[in-house]
């Protein structure tokens, strides 16, 4: 007999939350919004924020502002994302090779992924084998041969250990049975400088940061590790195409949300960023930057991430790769 108040109060405590958020999400946006950017500016990180920040601001009639906080291989922005008030009005612009990696790298990190609420993924993009013009191999069985009878003659950049390029090139050098020595790099510019002097001759990147060098002949572009050509190289085969099948490489950017905001107002930013990158100023200007924009609702992001976590979680422990 005591099952009807029981029902009745839990019933009331439902409607109560779902009030609240709906509530929530009605007023939201009340400010600007910011986006929290791990990366410095430019890049895929930085250039994917940008884009989506223009498009949701004018869905939401609110201003919405990126904030780059480099750092501690991300941890500094994510670390800030996760301590920030849960009203929707701090996002963090994720990239990929920190969401899903840094786990795997690191026992002591200021967050987890527990700590972020997903809202939707944005962009995504290959990634492209780019070589020194010293190198004797203008196709990727070319290089992969050369490797195979020159082993460790070749040094490839990454943006840091633990890095997409670090954790990438590694797989490479396994599925190919070759090797090369990794010099890493704070960031893409500094390695991108070096690979163009050849005193480092790879350098598997996001295709922004190299297109214009392959296009002036400054870096050969033997393959691109998607399931597609590149718009912005189009002539650069894909690895499949190129004789190795099975090795796929992509980078993506999500927005994240501190884990605590309601979900209505998670489900309303969402929807803010599938209208925004459904708009064709948008797209253009992702063509331009050499961005491939792909939205994902919050529930398709977060499955990603469990599986990509767990598959990162394999490959670095096979490959034993630290953030050292």
């Amino acid at each position: 007999m005591q099952r009807r108040p029981f029902l009745r109060a839990a019933f009331a405590a439902a409607t109560t939350t779902a009030f609240a958020g709906l509530a929530a999400a009605q007023g939201f946006p009340s400010k600007p919004v910011s986006i929290i950017v791990p990366n410095p500016p430019g890049g895929i990180v930085d250039g994917s924020a940008r884009i989506v920040a223009d498009g949701i601001a004018k869905v939401l009639g609110q201003s919405v502002v990126v904030d780059n906080r480099p750092g501690g291989s991300g941890n500094v922005a994510y670390a800030h994302v996760a301590r920030a008030p849960a009203d929707g009005h701090t996002l963090l612009a994720s990239y990929s090779a920190y969401h899903v990696g840094n786990p795997s790298l690191s026992a002591k990190l200021p967050w987890a992924q527990k700590d972020f609420a997903p809202v939707a993924l944005a962009t995504a993009g290959t990634n492209v084998i780019a070589v020194h013009p010293s190198v004797p191999a203008n196709t990727l069985a070319e290089f992969i041969d050369y490797l195979k009878k020159n082993p460790g003659k070749l040094s490839y950049a990454s943006q840091g250990n633990g890095s997409l390029a670090h954790i990438g090139t590694e797989m490479f050098k396994t599925q190919t049975g070759t090797q090369m020595v990794h010099i890493p790099y704070k960031g893409s510019g500094a390695a991108i400088q070096d690979v163009l002097s050849g005193q480092v001759q790879v350098f598997i990147t996001t295709p922004p940061s190299v297109m214009q060098h392959i296009k002036n002949g400054k870096l050969k572009g033997l393959a691109v590790t998607g399931t597609s050509r590149h718009p912005g190289l189009p002539e650069v085969p894909t690895t499949a195409e190129a004789g190795l099948k099975g090795f796929e490489l992509e980078a993506w950017v999500g927005l994240f949300a501190p884990a605590a905001t309601p979900p209505d107002v998670v489900q309303k930013l969402s929807a803010a960023v599938k209208q925004a990158l459904e708009q064709p100023e948008t797209k253009t200007r992702a063509d331009n930057a050499g961005i491939e924009l792909r939205y994902l609702p919050p529930q398709q992001l977060d499955a990603q991430v469990k599986r990509e976590t767990e598959f990162w979680a394999k490959t670095i422990k096979a490959a034993n790769i630290t953030a050292d």
